[in-house]
Order: structure tokens, then sequence, then C-alpha cells
């Protein structure tokens, strides 16, 4: 009886090795992957400081002026002047019609109910 526990003890110890041995590699892959992820997390990080960059430097107000002033002929750009912004009272909003009450509960003389 002993031998045959000893077999079975020998043998649950192999095969807790063998589990060990694979979740080792799935951990090291799964550590690996995360590494690689963020390493394109920077990457990618890094091309959107350049984007926006980039995006700051092409928007120069100085920029766009020469732009409009050179492409006049075929834009039409002019610029902004303060009697082209409106004033918020001059939006028409359209009017909101109130929802209709379907159920109507009367709750003066609910207090006086169980």
């Amino acid at each position: 009886m002993r031998s045959l526990f000893y077999v079975l003890t020998a043998l649950s110890v192999i095969g807790l090795a063998f589990w060990a041995y694979h979740e080792n590699y799935k951990t090291q892959e799964a550590q690996a992957r995360a590494e690689h992820l963020q390493q394109q997390i920077g990457l990618e990080r890094q091309r959107l400081r350049m984007l926006r960059a980039e995006w700051a430097y092409l928007n120069r107000p100085e920029r766009l002026r020469d732009l409009a002033e050179i492409n006049f002929d075929r834009l039409g750009l002019l610029p902004l002047q303060p009697y082209q912004f409106g004033k918020i009272d001059q939006v028409s909003y359209p009017e909101q019609e109130p929802l209709p009450i379907t159920n109507p509960v009367d709750v003066i003389n609910m207090e006086g109910h169980p």
C-alpha cells in the first residue's frame, strides 16, 4: 500500500511540475506581450505629440493669414469683423412642447393611506 501511495505522490509531483512549467511559460509570454503593448503605446503617444505639434504649427494665425492673402482670388476669404458675430438673443430656438401626462398620481391624498 505504501508503494502505491509513493507512486501516486510521485505522479502528482510530476503532474504539478508539468503544470507549473506550462504556467511559467504562459506568464512569460503574457509579460512579453504586455511589454510589447507598452512600447507600442509609447510610440503612439510620441506620434500623437508630434501630430499635435505639427497641427499647432500649421494653424498659426500669421500663417493662415498669409495663406488667405495668397489665395484671395481663388477663395475670397476676408478677415472676420465684429459686426459679423450675432448675439444670443438673435438665435431662434424651436418651441418645446410639454410632455403629455398620461397617468397622473394624486400625492396629496396618499398621506392618509398606509
